[in-house]
């Protein structure tokens, strides 16, 4: 297993969390193991990095949040907002031409 990121991964936590949230609300933990896990530990991004994106994602108002109380604990739940589809959107074009342009490259040094 992987001990850390990649350096040029910059970006992809905040499509990551967008797109999980995109999908159904998930509070800070969640988002942390659920990238871990559906990525097959791929990606190992701490606490430490996803927090400060939905705090960052919040303060853009692309995320909202709520607070429950479940099994006793309090817990911060995340969800999209519109403006948040519209950014995910966004980025997931980028990502696309991105993957594109680097598919060719890398084809193209074994042509």
């Amino acid at each position: 297993m992987r001990k850390s990121n990649p350096s040029f991964l910059n970006g992809v936590p905040e499509l990551l969390v967008l797109q999980l949230l995109a999908r159904r609300e998930m509070y800070g933990y969640e988002v942390v193991k659920t990238i871990q896990t559906t990525s097959k530990d791929t990606f190992a991004f701490g606490e430490g990095s996803i927090y400060p994106i939905l705090h960052e994602l919040e303060a853009k108002k692309f995320v909202k949040s709520r607070r429950a109380e479940v099994a006793g604990r309090s817990r911060l739940y995340y969800a999209l907002t519109a403006s948040g589809r519209k950014r995910l959107a966004s980025l997931t074009k980028e990502w696309e031409h991105v993957t594109v342009g680097v598919t060719q490259v890398l084809g193209g040094a074994h042509a």
